[in-house]
């Protein structure tokens, strides 16, 4: 489950990092009175579940409470990759001297998790570790020791960071440990003008799997929460929102999690996690579907179904009644295999729609899929 930025900020808060003063209010005159109690010139930050917010203009100054009512009032609505603007944290600015980059995040390949620190934060650092990864400290964490003194020390100064953050690295551990979560990150860290050591803007992923044990989480009032995500529940499908363009369907999650694999390798980026199941029937197939296709972010779908209880055929029935009532204005790619795979191949066939694209390997459709949304 992630976090909204506000959330995450309240849990490093709690945890000893210093944040900056905020309020999160959901009108542009609770803004205003806001800013006024913050100092006057306050930073207004959109409140969404997906990253680029400041490059998309979610991010403002504003230099009086007034401009601060305006601000809000022109980012509160707005569609951020797909998500509204239902929320906005009013926040006092701060005189930055450095930004840098700090997070922790499981490492399922190792097993463990891994800090992740640079002396290069702000938005460009997906940048920097692309053209530069030698810029970006990984460093492995023993999960039997955990983040002592020495590590914290030792991450610092892997990641060109100032030993004096070892404070903070630490207290960011204790709120991934502490709250069961799979990712903390803090992008900017920034070492203000005064010398203080602050998180700028926090992202928290927890662990849906922790749920039972952690009775504090509860996101059932949100209501900014994302639509498809919140339909899918409604509908039984287990979907993830991802920040991608090819949107994936699946029997099964090995399957899904291969699928993303597949086509992260050919270059693009997964839109979204959807299985329909093992024993999905053709309703649920079409129901799959036509949430995919309401993501204005994808502009491919891609159907990687391989047969078992669920048949083949029954898959293609599902994607030509959801045909029926949802308009395909985006290329479906679909690769049917195991269990009725020529017939279903066949259904598809005969439905002869210029935007439908049959593959008979799942490489082949991942990359027929990439190249589509490209």
């Amino acid at each position: 489950m992630d976090l909204y930025e506000h959330q995450a900020r309240e849990l490093l808060q709690e945890n000893g990092v210093l944040v900056p003063r905020a309020e999160v209010v959901d009108t542009a005159e609770a803004a205003r009175a806001a800013a006024e109690r913050l100092g006057g010139r306050v930073v207004i930050k959109a409140q969404v579940k997906t990253g680029g917010r400041g490059k998309a203009g979610g991010v403002k100054l504003a230099d009086d409470p007034a401009a601060a009512e305006q601000t809000a009032r022109r980012i509160l609505g707005m569609d951020i990759k797909g998500h509204t603007v239902h929320r906005v944290m009013v926040a006092e600015p701060v005189e930055v001297e450095r930004e840098m980059y700090l997070g922790f995040t499981l490492d399922r390949a190792a097993g463990r998790f891994a800090a992740i620190a640079s002396a290069e934060g702000g938005m460009e650092i997906e940048e920097v570790a692309a053209r530069r990864p030698e810029a970006v400290a990984r460093i492995a964490i023993d999960p039997a020791e955990g983040v002592t003194e020495a590590k914290a020390v030792e991450i610092a100064v892997a990641g060109g960071l100032p030993r004096e953050t070892a404070g903070t690295i630490r207290r960011l551990w204790t709120v991934l440990t502490a709250h069961d979560a799979l990712l903390v990150e803090v992008n900017p860290l920034v070492v203000t003008r005064d010398g203080a050591i602050v998180a700028l803007d926090g992202k928290v992923t927890l662990d849906d799997n922790a749920r039972f044990r952690q009775p504090s989480w509860d996101d059932s009032g949100d209501r900014a929460r994302d639509p498809l995500e919140a339909r899918a529940e409604a509908a039984g499908l287990g979907y993830v929102k991802l920040d991608g363009q090819v949107g994936v369907i699946g029997n099964g999650a090995g399957l899904v999690m291969s699928t993303l694999d597949v086509v992260a390798g050919c270059g693009a980026r997964p839109a979204d996690f959807l299985d329909i199941g093992g024993g999905a029937s053709a309703q649920v197939m079409a129901d799959g579907l036509s949430l995919v296709l309401d993501d204005p972010e994808v502009r491919s779908v891609l159907v990687n179904v391989f047969g078992g209880i669920t048949a083949c055929d029954a898959v293609a029935d599902g994607i030509v009644r959801a045909l029926d009532t949802v308009p395909l204005t985006k290329p479906l790619v679909v690769r049917l295999d195991g269990n009725n795979a020529a017939r279903g191949r066949a259904i598809l066939g005969q439905l002869a729609h210029p935007l439908v694209h049959q593959a008979d390997t799942m490489d082949g459709a991942a990359a027929r899929a990439a190249e589509l949304a490209a």
